[in-house]
């Protein structure tokens, strides 16, 4: 929850290959008071069956830049075993990307939901309300 003096941020993802949410996926979470500043790991969370974390951790007071990053190799891989289940793996990574790691800038008083819209070989993020 954003104060006057604090922003809030909020996420989920929505796997495009399948059209649905992501669940499982550990999300960490960063922040940062100036662009020249060190980042502070804040802990993180994992997406529920809807695809969201609802308990990411607070902002500290004056943070100006946000970094989320999503650890989707093990969602891929454990998706990829689920699929084939005792067939033998095809490839040996279920996903092109590994790791996605956003950053952006927030302001006191206001609330960032950033959703992430992927799929094995792409990904997109936009400010959603």
């Amino acid at each position: 929850m954003s104060t006057s003096t604090t922003a809030s941020v909020s996420t989920h993802i929505l796997d495009t290959s399948v059209g649905r949410p992501a669940e499982g996926v550990a999300v960490r979470l960063a922040a940062r008071a100036g662009r020249d500043a060190d980042w502070q790991d804040l802990g993180g969370s994992a997406t529920d069956a809807d695809g969201r974390c609802k308990d990411l951790p607070a902002l500290p007071e004056g943070t100006t830049h946000v970094r989320l990053d999503f650890a989707v190799e093990a969602y891929f891989e454990k998706k990829q075993a689920d699929a084939q289940q005792d067939a033998p793996a095809t490839r040996d990574s279920g996903t092109f990307f590994p790791e996605v790691a956003i950053t952006f800038a927030v302001k006191p008083g206001e609330h960032y939901h950033v959703p992430l819209l992927l799929n094995p070989f792409g990904y997109s993020v936009y400010r959603g309300s």
